[in-house]
């Protein structure tokens, strides 16, 4: 926690992510990234330059077999106001609409009630969970399936909402989180029959294969994203 704590903190000043008095809410959905970058950034609040407020918003979607309680005690006990919000998304997306292709709508809906729960809460920045692989699975991604050159970006600003958008793990690897969660952190098993059958399944295998012939592709990729720069992407 300490090495991915000191990768959070770097990637917040790189890129501004944090002033003094932010109300913060980490969008928690139980899994491992969202619980890691809560938990590194509950402790960071003791030694961070600038002070600010943290709290939890965890959405219910609607799947069986999702139980949030152990979320709920981490939070409590590492001094974490908890908000579990209950929302229909489940029913409209799979049952309602039965969309063929439903990750696309799914996260436009759980950003949207996530958004607006942190308001609701008084927050003006939400903190998500993508991470160093997320960012580079999510540049070819464009690359392979749109043809543009695209990613989401570090610090994202809405108008609409009031909200700022944040993503603190950028500089963290999902096998460093992945090694701390298995042991520190109570990960809730996502019962969506969409997981693991995805674009970005299909790139993260991808990757993977590329990686034994040149093992810093991930590196370099994430690297070009900084020095072209995407748009907000570059740092001084």
């Amino acid at each position: 926690m300490q090495h991915i704590m000191g990768l959070v903190r770097r990637c917040a000043e790189d890129y501004n992510m944090i002033n003094e008095g932010d109300r913060i809410a980490v969008g928690v959905s139980g899994g491992k990234d969202s619980l890691a970058l809560l938990d590194a950034m509950a402790r960071m609040r003791e030694y961070f330059p600038k002070k600010y407020h943290l709290e939890a918003i965890t959405l219910d979607l609607g799947f069986d077999g999702m139980d949030f309680t152990p979320v709920e005690k981490f939070c409590r006990d590492a001094d974490i106001p908890f908000t579990l919000v209950e929302t229909q998304i489940k029913q409209i997306v799979f049952d309602h609409r039965k969309e063929k292709n439903p990750c696309s709508m799914c996260a436009k809906m759980r950003r949207g009630a996530l958004n607006k729960a942190a308001v609701a809460n008084g927050c003006n920045k939400v903190a998500l969970g993508h991470h160093f692989d997320d960012a580079v699975e999510t540049f070819l991604m464009s690359l392979f399936y749109e043809g543009r050159i695209s990613c989401f970006q570090p610090v994202t600003e809405l108008d609409r909402s009031g909200i700022t958008q944040i993503r603190p793990l950028l500089y963290v690897g999902e096998k460093k989180i992945a090694s701390y969660a298995e042991k520190n952190l109570p990960v809730v098993h996502n019962t969506c029959p969409a997981d693991k059958h995805t674009q970005r399944e299909e790139v993260k295998e991808l990757i993977v294969e590329l990686s034994k012939k040149y093992p810093d592709l991930k590196t370099k990729v994430f690297g070009s994203m900084q020095r072209f720069p995407l748009p907000y992407w570059g740092i001084e």
